[in-house]
């Protein structure tokens, strides 16, 4: 009598069904579970990628002619239940349980509970990460590789900040080509060299090894494309040359840090080299990241938004009660909110934010707290540029006149950002009405002196500046302006860099 199988839901996926197929090691009869067929049509129905590479694994496994094996579906009457995972393999389970055939799979938890309940297993475990045909369009200086359906795949070649685009071959990539590798990815990532981080209709974003890896395909895209990222350097923070001032500061008092910077310019790499700086100072320190791409030691726990709601990551932080927790990176209000909760609560908190510039990245609180609350929330702004720290904000409150301000009745509460490492004033936040400004102050302050210097010229003219133009405004029945106090206003804008236009007012 021929030996009977029958193929776990896990087995399918991962490609090791097929592999120990194709090396003759299956003899008898293989059944494949029709739930099993099921729940990939409705994950391939659903766009994600789990469902295509199960389904091309049944294609090529039912394609196969193998001597003395005879492959077959198998379905059976079952309980009105959605499919989902645990009940594809429960079902298959108590088949295998039912018929006496011998359990295929490579989850061990899967074999541990049909073992408990008598079924024979032939357990095969997950092979390490293999070469993805991706890899081979990497090299040492590559930062990330972008192939798309229809175009030639292309590469970023450099370092953050200074890299270029590299054509690495002229034939366009052909839907074929990156169907496969998308499959290969999913593989690699069920195998154990990785995992899924999101699948969604027509997206999938995958961390495997070294790399960040997402695939977009129709209707989500006009295309399948692939896109591929990988650090090329590991960074401590002594090797960023911070000087001792920020380094003390970092120790001792930075508790809301903002590391902003604009797509590709290293913030993650410091906020990496942060948190293995605050690990080593005896820090217990955890992350939230999506996708959990960071390289760090087994020591930080690293969270994953996509599999937690922000109540089970908050409820988590909060007991567990970690010195520091890196979110990276900080995009829709559940994070700003999130961040601003576990900050209040005291947890240190370091948030990874994309910004132009160092005072945007404070702006985006703005909206989302009071503004009183924003130095409790933040203390510390880290702009990177090319792969470095090009600027330091230190921010705090004062109860004082605004820069540019003249009456004393105008006295309010303000948010001072200033230089950390000059401590010269650089922006003001306060509320004038129901408006909040962000006042850079060095153009307050310059706008200030020139309007009493064209003031000393022409005493009933008002005078601001504003977009490099030095606009004066002289009443009609102003006395008489001559050509002389002209040329007085125009070498004033002119010392000061700025056009000038004079109106009547």
């Amino acid at each position: 009598m021929s030996t009977l199988y029958v193929a776990d839901l896990e087995a399918v996926i991962d490609g090791t069904l097929l592999s120990i197929v194709e090396r003759g090691e299956v003899r008898g009869r293989l059944f494949i579970h029709k739930t099993v067929v099921d729940y990939l049509t409705a994950e391939a129905w659903a766009g994600r990628g789990v469902g295509f590479t199960g389904l091309e694994e049944l294609r090529k496994l039912l394609s196969l002619r193998q001597e003395g094996l005879e492959i077959a579906v198998v379905d059976e009457e079952r309980r009105g239940r959605e499919l989902d995972v645990s009940y594809v393999k429960s079902l298959v389970r108590e088949y295998a349980w039912k018929t006496g055939a011998v359990l295929i799979t490579s989850d061990p938890v899967q074999a541990a509970s049909a073992q408990a309940i008598g079924v024979r297993v032939l357990f095969s475990s997950k092979g390490g990460p293999k070469r993805l045909k991706i890899e081979s369009f990497f090299d040492a200086k590559t930062m990330s590789v972008h192939l798309k359906e229809g175009a030639p795949p292309l590469a970023k070649v450099g370092s953050p900040g200074r890299w270029v685009f590299v054509k690495l071959r002229e034939e366009p990539m052909n839907r074929g080509e990156l169907e496969e590798m998308a499959k290969e990815i999913v593989e690699g990532a069920s195998r154990g060299g990785g995992y899924v981080e999101i699948d969604r209709l027509g997206s999938t974003i995958v961390q495997l090894g070294d790399y960040r890896i997402i695939i977009a395909r129709p209707p989500f895209s006009n295309g399948w494309e692939i896109t591929a990222v990988k650090p090329l350097v590991k960074l401590r923070l002594e090797d960023y040359g911070l000087p001792e001032k920020l380094l003390r500061r970092l120790m001792e008092r930075a508790e809301g840090i903002l590391i902003a910077g604009a797509p590709g310019m290293g913030k993650t790499t410091f906020a990496q080299a942060l948190a293995e700086f605050y690990s080593r100072q005896g820090k217990i320190v955890k992350t939230v990241e999506s996708p959990r791409d960071m390289k760090l030691p087994p020591v930080i726990t690293q969270y994953s938004k996509t599999y937690a709601d922000p109540g089970e990551l908050h409820d988590i932080l909060l007991l567990s009660r970690p010195d520091y927790t890196v979110f990276d990176e900080l995009r829709g209000d559940e994070d700003f909110k999130l961040y601003v909760d576990l900050r209040l609560a005291g947890i240190g908190m370091v948030g990874v934010m994309h910004a132009t510039s160092p005072i945007d990245a404070i702006q985006r609180f703005i909206r989302r707290v009071e503004l009183g609350m924003i130095p409790s929330i933040i203390d510390t702004v880290i702009f990177i540029h090319e792969g470095r720290v090009e600027k330091v904000y230190e921010v705090s409150m004062a109860v004082k006149l605004p820069s540019g301000l003249r009456e004393a009745e105008l006295t309010r509460p303000v948010v001072e950002v200033r230089d950390y490492m000059t401590g010269e004033l650089e922006f003001e936040i306060y509320t004038f009405g129901e408006q909040t400004m962000v006042v850079p102050v060095k153009s307050a302050r310059r706008g200030f002196g020139i309007e009493e210097s064209v003031r000393r010229i022409l005493p009933e003219a008002s005078a601001e500046v504003r977009e490099g133009t030095l606009i004066v405004k002289i009443p009609r029945l102003a006395s008489k302006v001559t050509a002389r106090k002209i040329k007085k206003l125009k070498s004033l804008a002119e010392s000061h860099g700025l056009e000038l236009r004079i109106l009547p007012e």
